[in-house]
C-alpha cells in the first residue's frame, strides 16, 4: 500500500471499487455486514447506516463524537450513531483514503480482530483513485496541550505527522512502554495495523454486566491474565500494546476531517483525550490553518511534501 504521506500525494482520493466484509460487533455481539463504496471530492468519511429508515448518514467528524468509553462513538443530530469507529479510520488515514461511503446494517463497526490488519487488506483489496481536488491539511501553527486526569496529550507544528506515545499500567505485562512514530519515514502498515486491542481477563464480567464486550473473544482481542496473556501465540509484537494505542490515536486524530500536520505528544491516551485534543485544536483559528482549500495552496504544499521526503530518504 502507498504511503499517503509521500510528495506526489496532493490531490484527494477515494477507493478504487467497492468492497464489503462481515463481522461481530465487538460491544452489541451482533453480526454486521459493512460497505465501503467510492465517494465524491471533498465529501470525506461518511458513515452510512441501512438498518435506519431517515436520517441515516453520520459523518467522521470529531464534533460528532459522541460517547469515548472503550472506544469511540460517533452520531448526526438525529442521534443515529455509529460506534468502534477508530480502526477503520485508522486504516483509512494509513491507506490514504480522503472520501469513502461506509454502509453498516447496524450501530457498530465490525471489530475484525481487534486491529486494523484486515481493514488495510480491504482497501488494497478495493485499490484507490486520485480525484480532481487538492487533499485538505490541518497545519498545527502553535502548541495545544490538554489533560484529563493523569493523562496529556500535546499537539505541536510539525512537517508531515508524527505521534509520541507512553502508556502506564498497574500489569507486569505491559507497565510502562514508550514509542515514537513520525510517519514521514514509517509505514502504518507495517509498523501499527497488526496491534490488537486489549483488555483485562478480571474486567470481561464488568463489562459484560454493562453491555459492553459482547462479541469480545480471543479472536478479536488480547485478554491479559493475572501472570500471561490468554490468547494462544501470546503477542504479535513485544510491545504491542503501546502500538495498539498508537494506532487508536492516528483513528481518532482522523476525524479532524483532514490530514493533521502537526506531532502529537501523549501520556496514557484514550478516546477522550483524543477527542479533547481535537476540540481544543479547532477552538481557536489561531492554533491552526487548512491548506488545501484552493489551487493557491499547491506551491505551500509542494514545498512541505518535498521537505518531509528528504528527511525520510
Amino acid at each position: 500500500m502507498q504511503s499517503p504521506h509521500e510528495s506526489e500525494s496532493l490531490y484527494q482520493h477515494t477507493v478504487a471499487a467497492e468492497v464489503s466484509c462481515v463481522g461481530v460487533s465487538l460491544h452489541s455481539g451482533d453480526m454486521v455486514n459493512m460497505v465501503i463504496r467510492p465517494s465524491q471530492p471533498h465529501s470525506g468519511i461518511v458513515f452510512v447506516r441501512t438498518d435506519v429508515a431517515a436520517n441515516a448518514v453520520v459523518p467522521a467528524t470529531y464534533d460528532a463524537v459522541v460517547e469515548t468509553t472503550l472506544g469511540t462513538t460517533i452520531a448526526n443530530k438525529y442521534g443515529v450513531s455509529v460506534s468502534t469507529v477508530e480502526h477503520l479510520m485508522a486504516a483509512l488515514w494509513g491507506a490514504g483514503i480522503d472520501n469513502a461511503r461506509i454502509e453498516l446494517n447496524g450501530p457498530e463497526v465490525p471489530i475484525m480482530d481487534g486491529s486494523s490488519e484486515p481493514f488495510v487488506f480491504l482497501l488494497e483489496c478495493a485499490g484507490r483513485v486520485q480525484q480532481r481536488a487538492l487533499r485538505r491539511v490541518v497545519e498545527v501553527l502553535r502548541e495545544v496541550t490538554v489533560t484529563e486526569g493523569a493523562s496529556i496529550a500535546t499537539l505541536t507544528p510539525h512537517d508531515g505527522f508524527a505521534l509520541d506515545v507512553e502508556i502506564a499500567f498497574n500489569h507486569p505485562l505491559i507497565a510502562t512502554q514508550k514509542a515514537r512514530y513520525d510517519f514521514a519515514n514509517t509505514s502504518f502498515k507495517q509498523m501499527l495495523s497488526r496491534a490488537r486491542t486489549f483488555g483485562f481477563a478480571q474486567d470481561v464480567e464488568k463489562m459484560r454486566s454493562m453491555g459492553l464486550a459482547l462479541g469480545g473473544s480471543l479472536h478479536n482481542a488480547i485478554v491479559i491474565g493475572e501472570n500471561d496473556i490468554v490468547n494462544e501465540g501470546g503477542l504479535r509484537y513485544a510491545d504491542e500494546f503501546v502500538r495498539h494505542k498508537a494506532l487508536d490515536c492516528v483513528g481518532d486524530y482522523f476525524l479532524a476531517g483532514a490530514v493533521i500536520q502537526g506531532a502529537v505528544t501523549t501520556i496514557r491516551p484514550g478516546h477522550g483525550i483524543n477527542n479533547k485534543l481535537l476540540r481544543t485544536l479547532f477552538s481557536d483559528p489561531a492554533n491552526y490553518r487548512i491548506l488545501g482549500d484552493t489551487e493557491a495552496d499547491v506551491p505551500m504544499m509542494v514545498a512541505r511534501s518535498e521537505h518531509s521526503a528528504a528527511l525520510a530518504g
